[in-house]
């Protein structure tokens, strides 16, 4: 009963949204903005790219909002909705809850291999601070641009997992920048603090001038270690690859993950 009312609100949400051509790939657009995020243009922009991707490639990429999950489950929400909706057996989908703030992500067939569970964290990882921001076609176009990316990474045969992830850009030169002037300035208030408490001391021009006379008398010199110090440091286990899966209420495998925005 449960998976039948899911189905229906599923299906139900399909056809309130905007009516749009269906692309080549899969029977359904590959975007249904029922949160209604986009303004006209930008919705028109992004459905052309994601069709563009899911034909090139063979491989439904999928966009929904909705305004509210009325008590659903995400997860399961998300799985249902791409296998009620005619896309493609191979695909991922990306299901925004404007109500909830949440989100989650449902891979299907091939797209379980192409976006592993650290391939996964990686890509919300690089839009779900310009999603929390109201950047919503920023956010959903850079969604689209990795999973392109990530698509023809495991097709070459070496989807991106632990140790293979892209390297996030690094502005090397501006950060180098940034870290000598904080360090310069922490390095003159220090040293302005003590050249403070220093103002009775003068120098002097020899090292016998500081030695009261008859006050000390060296007899014997010799070199004694009164510390040691052993480091150490937790080995990390190493993280394991791949993807994790489900059981979708319809009894179809899938992968994925879900969080907060």
């Amino acid at each position: 009963m449960k998976k039948r009312c899911l189905s229906f609100l599923c299906l139900l949400l399909l056809c309130m949204s905007v009516v749009l051509p269906a692309h080549a790939a899969g029977s359904s657009p590959c975007l249904v903005d029922n949160a209604d995020y986009l303004t006209d243009s930008e919705e028109t922009a992004l459905l052309n790219k994601l069709d563009e991707i899911s034909t090139r490639q063979g491989l439904d990429v999928v966009i929904v909002t909705i305004p509210d999950l009325f008590g659903e489950d995400i997860t399961d929400f998300a799985d249902i909705f791409y296998e009620e909706n005619g896309y493609l057996p191979d695909g991922i989908l990306l299901l925004i809850s404007d109500y909830d703030r949440e989100w989650a992500i449902s891979t299907s067939g091939y797209g379980i291999t192409a976006f592993t569970d650290a391939g996964q964290e990686y890509l919300t990882g690089q839009f779900l601070d310009t999603l929390s921001e109201g950047e919503y076609a920023a956010a959903f176009d850079t969604y689209a641009e990795l999973c392109d990316e990530f698509i023809t990474r495991a097709k070459a045969g070496a989807p991106y997992d632990v140790g293979t992830l892209p390297k996030g850009s690094f502005h090397m030169v501006r950060s180098l920048l940034i870290s000598v002037g904080i360090g310069l300035f922490a390095a003159l208030i220090v040293t302005g603090s003590m050249k403070g408490k220093l103002k009775t001391v003068h120098a002097q021009a020899a090292a016998s001038q500081y030695v009261k006379p008859g006050s000390m008398n060296i007899t014997e010199r010799r070199e004694m270690f009164l510390y040691s110090q052993i480091q150490r440091h937790k080995r990390e286990a190493k993280k394991s690859g791949g993807s994790s899966t489900h059981t979708s209420s319809s009894g179809r495998t899938h992968g994925g993950s879900s969080g907060k925005f």
